[in-house]
């Protein structure tokens, strides 16, 4: 290989593997026969105190032979090593490629033993580098495990889904160790007609070795935990992959396992009977990892299930003291706090302040590549993101989802993670009265939205059929358009929240405007003040006596 051609496939690779960071992410998981419509529906919550939520693209690219590719922690930005490039690779879009072939995880370490710091492929190099390499979720796997197999696994415990346009899979990953390159893993289908999810917490049990069309392994899966003393079981068939490699602890149920019940349940009302397991006791039966809906999932019912805080549970965010004045089902970290010798916990629901970005993957079987695979994205916390389609065909990103449109550490006004955060950030302080300003203006974006792909749709097929080089401009506009009025409009909302809430009061509207008195100034804005729920926890409080008005005596 030519220094030249080193230096340049250098270059390339650092550019292309910027550091990400994500850490504690939500997936929510949908088989074509479990949909209202037949797509497959996958979600992912990228959350992380770091990341900085932008749209990254990979254009397609015929690269020629006897490059390397640098691979990056994805995390961190660290150099890893070098692997060869392929000769061709796929247009990616966020998650997904121009095959309809969607990638997410979430991290749940596991066993600290298995951590290997001379592997080569970290989790998040592995999603990108399959997307831009395979066709269908069955390559990717084959990719990620052949890559894994070969250069080595960097990372801890992973759970990806993997999921084309037919089928969706969960694969679960960890290294195995210091000493053996490459890492044990298990890959499940999931059935056409179920729903899953992961978040943070191994899920699959017991591995159905003799189903070679809905099961692939590691040869070693049930040697190495063997090896450790982690399985002693007589029969490989009763081997259990969670037990083995991520056992429960409270935090894996609670804050991770707990996730997963919120989404079941909207759709079994069965799943209650695991109220205990979730709520931290190890020794109850613990869920299975899919079960069958009681009914059609709609894109709408994703959607709502990546801004569940527990609403109508036991872990409902908005019923315990640290709810506040405003019911705010948000909790600052750290998770857990202590007093008086007692260690206390905050709830972790699916949808969280620190989200880097959030999608929902679409893919539709009877539709072309090109115009089939819908990455529904947002920035921020999905209680407060807007939803908007980006076609995975796609040839450039949007300005406000662009990366270098401001940062972690630079503010910018045409920059949808900053808008987000802004009015999200505004909404956290006083929740319960904005959020009736904030739910109407997204829900009718993202009501125009699902109207948009309809219309959007016929004329792309009617392109493919008359001028189909100009298919992927059209839907690039598309979406460049709708993302930019999207942010546009949410920092209008700001304004409008920032203005009306001011100082505690709640400025009077009429006719759909503030109302003024006719001379210029506006008239007396109410003041709202907090519940009567709230004064009487302040009166029962037992220290509010020195707040307590005397009353006057009688003359």
């Amino acid at each position: 290989m030519k220094q030249i051609t080193f230096l340049g496939a250098c270059a390339l690779a650092c550019a292309l593997l910027l550091p990400q960071s994500s850490e504690a992410c939500s997936d929510l998981i949908v088989g074509k026969k479990a949909s209202a419509d037949g797509s497959v529906m996958i979600s992912y919550s990228a959350d992380s105190h770091t990341l900085y939520g932008d749209l990254v693209h990979y254009p397609a690219k015929a690269w020629g032979k006897g490059l390397m590719l640098e691979v990056h922690e994805w995390d961190t930005g660290k150099p890893l090593g070098f692997i060869p490039q392929a000769s061709v690779t796929y247009n990616v879009i966020g998650n997904m490629n121009e095959h309809q072939v969607a990638i997410t995880e979430s991290t749940w370490g596991g066993r600290k033993e298995l951590s290997d710091p001379k592997g080569i492929m970290d989790y998040g190099s592995l999603i990108y580098i399959a997307l831009q390499r395979s066709k269908s979720a069955r390559e990717a796997i084959r990719t990620m495990t052949d890559l894994v197999r070969d250069y080595g696994y960097y990372s801890s415990g992973e759970s990806f889904t993997i999921a084309d346009k037919n089928e969706v899979w969960i694969l679960e990953m960890i290294g195995k160790g210091p000493k053996k390159k490459g890492a044990v893993w298990v890959a499940i289908r999931i059935p056409d007609n179920a729903i899953s999810a992961h978040a943070n917490q191994a899920r699959i049990h017991k591995i159905p070795f003799g189903d070679k069309e809905n099961c692939m392994y590691e040869k070693d899966v049930v040697k190495l935990a063997r090896e450790y003393g982690w399985y002693t079981g007589k029969s490989d068939k009763d081997f259990d992959f969670q037990k083995a490699y991520n056992p429960y602890e409270f935090s894996g149920l609670r804050a991770c396992e707990a996730r997963v019940w919120s989404f079941f349940r909207t759709f079994d009302k069965g799943m209650d009977k695991y109220t205990k397991h979730i709520q931290g006791d190890i020794n109850e039966e613990p869920m299975p990892l899919y079960i069958v809906p009681d009914r059609k999932v709609t894109l709408d019912d994703v959607r709502r299930g990546m801004r569940n805080h527990y609403e109508g549970t036991p872990l409902s965010m908005t019923n315990d003291p640290g709810a506040g004045a405003y019911k705010v089902p948000y909790r600052w970290r750290p998770m857990t706090f202590k007093v008086d010798g007692k260690e206390y916990v905050n709830e972790r629901a699916i949808a969280t302040q620190q989200t880097g970005f959030v999608l929902i993957a679409q893919m539709r079987n009877w539709l072309p590549d090109e115009i089939g695979g819908i990455l529904w994205f947002g920035v921020d916390d999905a209680n407060t993101a807007v939803l908007t389609p980006m076609y995975s065909a796609i040839t450039s990103v949007p300005e406000c989802y662009r990366r270098g449109n401001g940062d972690m550490t630079h503010f910018s006004w045409t920059s949808a993670f900053w808008i987000h955060n802004w009015v999200a950030n505004m909404a956290y302080h006083r929740y319960e009265p904005m959020m009736q300003d904030i739910r109407p203006v997204q829900t009718a974006l993202e009501s125009s939205y699902d109207a948009l792909v309809k219309a959007t749709d016929e004329y792309a097929l009617e392109l493919m059929k008359n001028d189909p080089a100009k298919v992927k401009d059209y839907l690039t506009g598309v979406c460049s358009k709708v993302a930019n009025e999207t942010t546009a409009r949410w920092k209008q909302l700001g304004e409008y929240l920032i203005v009306k809430y001011m100082d505690g009061n709640v400025k009077k509207e009429k006719d759909g405007q503030f109302e003024t008195n006719g001379y210029g100034q506006i008239v007396m804005p109410n003041f709202p003040g907090y519940s009567q729920e709230y004064y009487e926890s302040i009166a029962r409080s037992g220290e509010a006596e020195h707040l307590v008005v005397p009353k006057e005596e009688k003359k």
